[in-house]
């Protein structure tokens, strides 16, 4: 059987495959409520076959949110068509994961295609942004606040609301979202994070908030489910965060019931130098597996099911998260089985387009 294909088992759930459909925000929300576009979005990829799939960022605050278009899950309200998705999505075979988010500095701007500007808390429908260290991502945008412990104490409370609002809805993993310049990733990188108290300054330190989130998450998050966290492995930029950090943080969250680091890169310095092209993340989840001894998921522009395969084959990551050749074939995973000589259960609403 193709390694692609076989299935994994993250604590007490198993996925039927290692193929994920990874976070992609669809800024099609109003006050943080899924809709139908999100129902038919994510639900054509459980049709497609896909083990594990990953609801884009999530914001546990208003204010956590990128845009004002962004998903949330901050008040009770949010769960009745959450919990439509999951349901469905379980229907089909597939496992219901959540990303929670909040976006810091980087928040409080109009979706990319409104041309993805910050929005001035002052202006409609903008709002006061956050951050380690009042240092905004770009020049000329408004100056975000930074955190007091009061602030921070309830950025650890929305995200521990939320993941409770989560298991009653009925998802099965969290993951946390640590990674392209967002709130957790500011703390993290000594780019964005000037702070001299007890949450900036030293590794140890700043490690701090992202470890007392997944403390607070996995109080309220069941033994039996999986929680993972993406990791920018590195800014790309000097002076910033680093492989070595990654490797030494990925040990520690392991230790803090972390199962799984989804790897990533970037995001946190504008016009950082990344060398995109195809395959260019997949290294970073290698290492951190070989070195941390935790399984990693693989992101970074693979397209074909002999990358994926090859992926999960030589053991450089668990599990293969697609983004946009999800978003231009929903049923790579059927395909991909196709392609690698495996026999897959269509729907049998699809059987008579079956590959033969």
């Amino acid at each position: 059987m193709a390694s692609l294909f076989t299935p994994l088992t993250l604590r007490g759930i198993q996925l039927k495959n290692r193929i994920a459909i990874s976070p992609m925000c669809q800024y099609s929300s109003e006050d943080g409520f899924a809709n139908d576009w999100h129902l038919v979005h994510l639900g054509s990829r459980a049709v497609g076959g896909a083990g594990l799939i990953i609801l884009e960022a999530t914001a546990v605050s208003p204010e956590g949110r990128i845009t004002p278009d962004d998903l949330g899950l901050w008040k009770d309200e949010h769960l009745p068509f959450l919990e439509r998705i999951v349901s469905f999505l379980h229907s089909q075979g597939s496992v219901a994961g959540i990303q929670l988010a909040h976006a810091g500095r980087k928040a409080s701007h109009t979706s990319p295609w409104k041309d993805g500007t910050a929005i001035p808390p002052q202006a409609n429908n903008g709002w006061q942004t956050v951050a380690p260290s009042a240092i905004p991502f770009l020049e000329g945008e408004p100056t975000p606040l930074a955190l007091d412990q009061a602030g921070i104490d309830k950025v650890i409370a929305d995200f521990k609301a939320a993941a409770q609002r989560a298991l009653t809805a009925g998802f099965k993993v969290i993951e946390l979202h640590g990674a392209h310049g967002y709130l957790l990733h500011e703390f993290l990188s000594p780019l964005s994070n000037h702070r001299t108290d007890q949450y900036g300054g030293s590794f140890e330190n700043r490690i701090r908030l992202l470890l007392e989130v997944t403390q607070a998450v996995r109080s309220v998050w069941p033994e039996e489910y999986p929680l993972f966290v993406r990791l920018s492995a590195t800014d790309w930029t000097e002076g910033g965060w680093t492989l070595d950090d990654s490797l030494e943080l990925a040990k520690i969250l392991k230790g803090h019931g972390v199962d799984l680091i989804d790897c990533s890169t970037g995001g946190n310095v504008p016009k950082a130098p990344i060398p995109v092209g195809p395959l260019y993340q997949v290294r970073f989840a290698e290492e951190i597996k070989k070195e941390a001894g935790i399984m990693t998921g693989a992101v970074g522009i693979i397209t074909t099911s002999q990358e994926a395969e090859a992926i999960v084959s030589s053991g450089q990551a668990d599990l293969v998260l697609l983004a946009r050749q999800s978003l231009r074939d929903p049923n790579f995973p059927l395909r991909a089985a196709h392609e690698l000589g495996e026999e897959l259960e269509w729907p049998v609403q699809y059987e008579r387009a079956k590959f033969r």
